[in-house]
């Protein structure tokens, strides 16, 4: 049996009763301030966000910073990484952490061929 998940003591359909300002008592410090500076913002976000479930759009933002709450738990949305939308999950772990987190802005390098000059080696080969 897969155990419940709960946010500090609280489980998640608790959670999604509470207001953003209500839910922010239950956050960090500094996560909590955020949130309080911003409920607005992060209220206006969710409602936006059940609108164009219900039409079966796409959720697409640039607000990596947006600050996750229980109302968000379930949705797909997809975050910009600087390039590209990069379709995102919500899941009840990720409460109280921002979009940002979970899309990376910088890739994995993959090396390819040294060019011609890279060494000097490269530099006395023929050019062809």
């Amino acid at each position: 049996m897969a155990k419940e998940f709960t946010y500090r003591g609280k489980s998640i359909e608790e959670l999604k009763k509470l207001d953003v300002r209500e839910f922010a008592k239950f956050l960090p410090s500094k996560t909590r301030r955020a949130v309080l500076r911003q409920f607005d913002t992060i209220e206006r976000f969710v409602k936006s966000c059940e609108k164009k479930q219900e039409r079966g759009k796409q959720i697409r933002t640039h607000a990596r910073e947006t600050i996750i709450v229980p109302k968000m738990v379930g949705l797909t949305i997809f975050v910009h990484n600087g390039k590209t939308f990069v379709k995102v999950n919500i899941m009840p772990k990720m409460i109280g952490h921002r979009l940002g987190e979970f899309v990376p802005t910088r890739g994995k390098v993959q090396h390819g061929a040294p060019g011609i000059g890279a060494t000097r080696s490269s530099a006395a080969m023929s050019v062809k």
